[in-house]
């Protein structure tokens, strides 16, 4: 029995170790406002650089991400750094973390 326990004493304290340790796995991208049209919701173009797998060209894909934007303050045209989260709605899956430059 004192085998068990010392081996459950030493698995929280691994699992604390671990907790302290471990890195913050949220994806973060930037990216330009497309448009601001939904409440609390802003459409968020991303473009990748990709290298064209036969071609080897730089190719960009853009992606089109929903955030969510709780003050309803970002414009069309503004470059934002969004962040992954829980599932907010059917498409929602980012928040908007900072505004990096207004649209002129």
């Amino acid at each position: 029995m004192t085998d068990t326990s010392s081996g459950q004493s030493s698995g929280p304290s691994g699992d604390t170790a671990g907790e302290s340790a471990r890195v913050d796995r949220r994806k973060v991208r930037e990216g330009l406002v497309l448009s601001v049209k939904m409440d609390k919701t802003a459409v968020i173009g991303v473009i990748e650089r990709v290298r064209h797998p036969r071609y080897a060209k730089t190719v960009q894909r853009t992606k089109r991400l929903y955030a969510h934007d709780e003050s309803n303050d970002l414009r069309v045209g503004d470059r934002v750094r969004v962040s992954e989260t829980r599932p907010l709605s059917k498409l929602k899956r980012w928040r908007v973390v900072e505004v990096l430059e207004r649209a002129k």
